[in-house]
């Protein structure tokens, strides 16, 4: 292609997709001046903007230019071979080496005119290069699962390296261990960081290290949902346990008991990730599992969160009472906290006084006053709790409400004027309400200090490219729990679809959520020692959404799928 001081005259690639039919000739000219001006490949910015479909460019690159088309994931791609290249020269030319040949080395690309990296490669490997034109959607999965399999830090791990380690085995002094487990250049330290960092670009919530009499793996919670990245070998658990434990300053030679510590991992001079982690003991040796406390991925928009209208509004009101009690509830994981920080980040005023007491602090918030429990130190929730009410303050939060002395301030606080938000494990609104009861609150205490109660799930996001509608009869509409009026509006669920670009056809979460505010009606059931069934028939009565029907509105406007729905909820 040739620039003109006064237009682009298009050839090649360009022209041909224009004469295709595939792109329109002012749409081809603006895409190249684009890619041009960003430093992008023409086929790259094509694919990304979804200008054109992958296979379709491809094929017209092969045609033009006389190159056979390979489909990669055929292919037998040579991890030696990728190391050759470094990851920095692979994304910035997005040209990724597959094979050796002798003295050529194969690039595949999705641009054949891409002849810069192929010299800059040739230049690095110092042996000759060959082009194989692959399809861009493709090429780019090939490249993301071949860094990846390298950050994990297994190519690293050779036979010849495990005799090596300097690692804590059974019966060695525990002053050995911290020096041995410090060596920077130790294959099992280097495992340890690159799966952290792993961990990080693939926006884990969790990681799992787990020991097994046969096999040692490693799995990722990404979205809700474990999946195994990892098996090394199962010589190296011990070693693996051990140096998370000297990260997470716990004592190395304790094997017999659970210890929870926590690791902040530096990514840059203003930028560190916490990780929350505990140790367990098991049948095979200890497994370790490691909390991700990223405060930046937290989103605290409650537009985003996934609230729908009525619901935001009885919140945000809830949330201006000057006192009584704000509760959230749901499982492990479910995003109960940053509910809590949404609220509190709204309440966050100059004139506000706020005082947190977490275990652990999840979120840094300026302008909130927040204290880590710690057992260890006799930091326990309700020392923080009385430490709060002689310290003139005005929203109280409870990172979770474990036990009747941390119910009984935190009720008490609520009662004398503050607003209280907290946490607790349970289902939904009706069960918090006879929770509390069963720890020894007052059924009086619990009516007259509730305001209101939300419980919540996750469920995952179908992806909105590449969701697919689904054809359901009405009947199999109504046993999962829609309404014959809903049906007969007609409406179309959908599943997720499959790609290269997205596996499992979902991408993010959204929340699900109960609103229940406490009505006069209610505090007067729950007087009388209503159970928590005639409590949830009463929440239904004033037309209050429990989860399962807040998931089936999800589901109705194609945010999620219905077989997700079933699995975060109950019908």
């Amino acid at each position: 292609m040739a620039v003109s001081a006064n237009r682009i005259h298009l050839t090649g690639l360009a022209r041909k997709l224009v004469a295709d039919g595939v792109l329109e000739e002012p749409i081809a000219v603006q895409a190249f001046q684009t890619a041009l001006s960003t430093k992008t490949s023409f086929v790259k910015y094509l694919v990304d903007q979804k200008l054109a479909d992958s296979k379709t460019v491809a094929q017209a690159a092969s045609q033009e230019f006389g190159v056979s088309l390979t489909d990669i994931e055929s292919l037998e791609i040579d991890p030696d071979v990728v190391k050759l290249v470094s990851e920095e020269l692979i994304t910035r030319h997005h040209a990724l080496p597959i094979y050796r040949r002798g003295n050529r080395v194969f690039i595949a690309v999705s641009d054949p005119t891409n002849l810069q990296a192929l010299d800059e490669i040739k230049f690095h490997l110092g042996a000759n290069t060959e082009a194989v034109l692959v399809e861009e959607n493709k090429l780019k999965v090939a490249i993301e699962k071949c860094l990846a399999a390298a950050d994990s830090g297994l190519g690293a791990l050779e036979d010849s390296d495990f005799d090596s380690l300097d690692g804590l085995e059974i019966g060695q002094p525990v002053e050995a261990a911290p020096e041995s487990a410090e060596v920077d250049d130790a294959p099992v330290v280097r495992f340890v960081n690159k799966v952290l960092l792993d961990a990080i670009k693939r926006g884990a919530s969790d990681l799992h290290f787990e020991p097994y009499e046969k096999i040692y793996r490693v799995r990722f919670r990404v979205d809700g949902m474990l999946a195994e990245i990892a098996k090394p070998p199962l010589a190296l658990a011990g070693k693996i346990a051990a140096r998370i434990k000297v990260m997470s300053r716990l004592d190395v030679s304790e094997r017999r008991v659970p210890q929870d510590g926590r690791i902040k991992l530096k990514l840059s001079k203003t930028k560190s990730i916490d990780f929350r982690v505990s140790t367990c003991p098991t049948l095979y040796g200890e497994k370790c599992v490691m909390r991700i406390l990223n405060s930046d991925a937290a989103s605290l928009n409650i537009d985003q969160l996934g609230y729908e209208d009525a619901q935001k509004e009885l919140f945000l009101k809830n949330l201006q009472k000057p006192y009584g009690m704000f509760l959230v509830t749901g499982p492990t994981g479910s995003g109960k906290t940053v509910s809590l920080y949404t609220g509190i980040n709204i309440l966050n005023q100059e004139d506000i006084n706020i005082s947190t007491a977490e275990d652990p602090v999840e979120i840094n918030l300026p302008g909130v006053n927040q204290v880590q429990v710690d057992e260890r130190t006799g930091m326990t929730f309700p020392k923080a709790l009385k430490a709060f009410l002689r310290q003139d303050p005005d929203i109280i939060l409870v990172g979770e409400i474990r036990d009747f002395e941390t119910a009984s301030i935190a009720v008490k606080a609520a009662q004398t004027g503050h607003m209280v938000m907290s946490t607790l494990h349970t289902n939904d609104g009706p069960q918090t309400l006879t929770r509390l009861q069963d720890m020894g609150i007052p059924a009086f205490a619990v009516a007259t200090t509730i305001n209101i109660i939300t419980g919540q799930r996750l469920a995952r996001r179908l992806h909105p490219d590449y969701r697919i509608p689904l054809d359901l009869p009405p009947e199999a509409l109504l046993g999962e729990g829609y309404t014959q009026e809903e049906v007969d509006t007609g409406f179309r669920l959908y599943g997720p679809g499959s790609s290269s670009d997205c596996p499992t056809g979902y991408k993010g979460r959204v929340g699900v959520y109960q609103v229940m505010p406490i009505t006069d009606v209610m505090r007067r059931l729950i007087i009388e020692g209503a159970n928590a069934v005639q409590l949830a028939d009463q929440s239904r009565a004033e037309g209050i959404w429990d989860i399962r029907k807040s998931a089936l509105q999800k589901a109705r406007r194609g945010v999620t799928s219905l077989a997700e729905i079933n699995r975060v909820t109950v019908e």
